[in-house]
């Protein structure tokens, strides 16, 4: 019988048996089974002898880090500006780009659009493991794309794949997916934590040499996380996120790793019956348009990356019984009890009895405390019933002794709200502008009480 071991799906761990907890990383019911890899022949990389290790090769250079020539990447659109955006301004030569989301959300039909728009200037080639080329074809009329250029390959037999880049010598190439393939090195089966870093490394390998770039769609789990062994996000250089509710026609990729550009950047897609289209101004998608003013509603200029967005931030808050409900969609749950916490202690704002509901319009996840403000203001509205003025923002960190500290790059946020009509900000004291804006009042605060009744005044 074949021995088997046992491999951390996130850690990378080896077992000799299977246990319902890894002894490395802590994780529980991670453990998959797989064959153990061939280990190398003696005397492969040195040998020690006299207590000191002698390399059979020779070794390597040593630089200094400043003599080290540094230039700034060349980078090449992929002729979706909002993906260009998330990629930090292009493709990279070489790079290795790592794309996962939940099945239908449109990661193959982005990757394809991309893929028809490069072709005219690079060589390219899509690999499918879960369709067929005349699957691939038909997506593509639906498209309208003509696909002249695009070359297409039906593969998951690792060994075929590499050959096939050595032959069409691509300079954008594309796996669908990277849980598909399998490599004949390895007895396991196809999607196993052994295959998946395998595959992921002979690709990135080829990559570095060859100098293309490779994009890696990758499968999520139930719980949302990219499948397969966490060290295949440290194999890549970027990992990417497709975000959104297949019922929406409204798509967001979130840049989570870039070794060349910023992380956190996110690119506005709407899904169209010819693909998926950027959104120039992704704000008014997360904003509602109310004919009047709504009780309970307060505009949060965000940053995402570094594009700052307006949000609108919904609360209400109903008689709840003796078991109040905490509950918030886009925004984090544990934080919203500490808001309420310091709100009912610094405001005198109780609601104790009280169900609270928060949530973020247009299904944006809300990462950053400078929606502190925002929420005790949308919060203290619905439970007043008094709405906040038009063309009113907020922003600001909420601190357990009750002040409001200060957002980063709070100037860029109050000139994108009033680049957008917004003529009333309440902000904390240190991001208020040493100049006037155009058209924006300011209202200073230092503390949440200060807030409160500044909003008082205005309404």
């Amino acid at each position: 019988m074949a021995k088997t071991i046992f491999i951390c799906r996130d850690c990378g761990g080896q077992h000799p048996k299977w246990l319902g907890r890894c002894a490395h990383c802590a994780a529980w019911n991670t453990l998959e089974e797989t064959a153990p890899e061939p280990a190398p022949g003696p005397g492969s990389a040195g040998a020690v002898r006299n207590g000191r290790f002698q390399a059979l090769a020779a070794p390597l250079p040593v630089a200094t880090l400043s003599e080290i020539d540094a230039a700034e990447v060349t980078r090449t659109p992929t002729g979706q500006e909002e993906l260009d955006r998330v990629l930090g301004g292009g493709i990279v030569e070489g790079a290795v780009v790592l794309i996962g989301g939940d099945p239908g959300i449109g990661k193959s039909t982005l990757l394809l659009q991309a893929l028809d728009a490069m072709s005219s200037q690079m060589r390219v080639l899509y690999v499918t493991g879960e369709e067929s080329g005349a699957q691939v074809a038909l997506r593509a009329r639906r498209l309208g794309l003509s696909g002249k250029a695009v070359r297409v390959a039906a593969e998951i037999q690792l060994e075929r794949i590499l050959a096939l880049i050595d032959g069409e010598s691509p300079a954008f190439v594309v796996i669908d997916s990277i849980q598909t393939l399998y490599s004949e090195q390895l007895s396991s089966a196809p999607g196993s934590v052994a295959q998946v870093r395998e595959c992921a490394s002979q690709l990135t390998r080829v990559a570095k040499s060859r100098g293309c770039t490779v994009v890696l769609v990758g499968h999520v789990t139930k719980e949302g996380a990219l499948a397969g062994p966490r060290v295949l996000e440290h194999i890549v250089d970027t990992v990417l996120y497709f975000e959104g509710d297949t019922h929406s026609s409204f798509r967001l990729v979130r840049a989570i790793k870039n070794r060349f550009g910023a992380v956190n950047e996110i690119g506005v897609f709407a899904m169209t019956d010819k693909g998926l289209k950027g959104v120039s101004n992704p704000s008014a998608i997360f904003l509602s348009t109310h004919s009047e003013p709504v009780p309970g509603t307060c505009v949060l200029v965000t940053l995402e990356g570094t594009r700052p967005l307006l949000v609108e931030i919904q609360a209400l808050v109903d008689s709840g019984g003796p078991s109040p409900r905490r509950l918030s969609v886009g925004l984090d749950r544990d934080r919203l009890a500490m808001l309420l916490a310091v709100l009912h202690r610094h405001a005198g704002v109780s609601c104790m009895d009280q169900d609270v509901f928060v949530n973020a319009v247009g299904g944006v996840r809300i990462g950053e405390p400078a929606a502190d403000l925002a929420v005790l203001l949308a919060i203290q509205g619905s439970l007043r019933g008094r709405a906040l003025p038009r063309g009113f923002i907020a922003f600001g960190e909420v601190g357990l002794a009750g002040e409001v500290r200060p957002a980063p790059r709070g100037q860029e946020r109050l000139r994108e709200a009033a680049k957008l009509g917004f003529s009333v900000a309440v902000v904390p004291k240190a991001n208020a502008p040493r100049k006037p804006i155009e058209g924006l009042t300011v209202h200073a605060v230092e503390r949440i009480e200060q807030a409160i009744d500044a909003v008082r005044g205005l309404t």
